[in-house]
């Protein structure tokens, strides 16, 4: 193999081998990348442009319903909605998701049978099936079996529009927590559990220092989606006349006429609370990532900004 000395022509003196490990490493010149860079970010910046002078977009009108209290109270609503349906669906989807793994046919039977059916229906034929419920079930009453009825009550009187929500929002959010759940406690290898029943450790230290930890870098990153998702579709609930962000803003321009402001009110609204819930999802994920990746964990974005920083003035900051 040709090194390089033998590469230097013979009347140049050979290079010293400090000054051949100090040889500066230049980087490969690409500028098919930087062509496409630079047409993706002309063209992103008309675009810009298009939607900030648009006079059509009213941003004056986006600024001034942003915060009014109709769009706040909706949005509250919306956000209570999300973690109510999220806690008692992944608690629902839990129990589920333990049955689907139980020994017993009859709960593995009847918990994969939940999953199948609200799986395959619409989450839009749910709510109005519930909203409907009375057609079915007029009233709700609790009594002996077959015997004197100690408790009635009517279905109209006990099922709102936001107590309807919930209940149809859970149950179809609880079919895919089960199989969120069910995946992330089958990632976890077998042989750890045999390791930790040969040391004699109890069923809850193994379920809280080897199972979840490990079970929990599978649920996060699926949770999160769930998360995200089930905030953008508690928009559904709008058809139910529940005033969540979506009919608050339905609302205004139906007496307003200012459709595309108000829809731009509640868009930037799901925007920045996605982006709010991404953030955490991310930390979250990383913490749970601890001691699965050889050495260190991948950076944050404060610390890629701050190597960027670096490498920008050649760290002298």
């Amino acid at each position: 193999m040709a090194t390089t000395h033998d590469l230097l022509p013979a009347s140049a003196p050979p290079l010293a081998p400090a000054a051949e490990a100090e040889a500066p490493i230049v980087p490969r010149r690409r500028p098919g990348r930087l062509i496409a860079s630079a047409a993706v970010l002309l063209l992103f910046a008309l675009l810009l442009d298009s939607v900030v002078r648009n006079q059509a977009f009213q941003w004056d009108v986006v600024g001034r319903y942003f915060t009014t209290a109709a769009i706040v109270n909706g949005l509250v609503l919306t956000l209570w909605l999300t973690a109510v349906v999220m806690v008692l669906g992944f608690a629902l989807g839990t129990l589920l998701a333990v049955c689907r793994l139980s020994g017993n046919p009859v709960l593995r039977t009847l918990s994969w049978g939940y999953v199948w059916v609200f799986r395959a229906t619409p989450l839009l034929v749910q709510l109005l099936f519930w909203f409907n419920i009375g057609a079915l079930y007029p009233t709700v009453s609790l009594g002996i079996p077959y015997g004197p009825e100690l408790f009635s009550v009517k279905t109209v009187n006990l099922l709102g529009p936001t107590l309807t929500a919930v209940i149809g929002l859970t149950l179809h959010e609880a079919a895919y927590a089960a199989e969120v759940v069910r995946g992330g406690l089958l990632s976890v290898d077998q042989g750890q559990l045999e390791a930790a029943q040969s040391l004699g450790l109890r069923r809850s230290r193994v379920l809280r220092r080897i199972v979840v930890p490990q079970a929990m870098r599978s649920i996060v990153p699926a949770a999160g989606n769930m998360l995200i998702g089930t905030l953008k579709g508690t928009s559904i609930v709008s058809v139910l006349a529940v005033q969540d962000l979506l009919y608050s803003a339905q609302v205004i321009y139906n007496q307003t006429y200012q459709v595309i402001p108000l829809l731009l009110v509640a868009t930037l609204w799901y925007v920045a609370v996605t982006s709010v819930l991404s953030v955490g999802q991310y930390y979250l994920e990383r913490h749970y990532a601890r001691g699965t990746t050889r050495g260190a964990l991948p950076p944050t974005p404060l610390q890629r900004l701050r190597s960027y920083a670096d490498s920008a003035t050649g760290g002298r900051r």
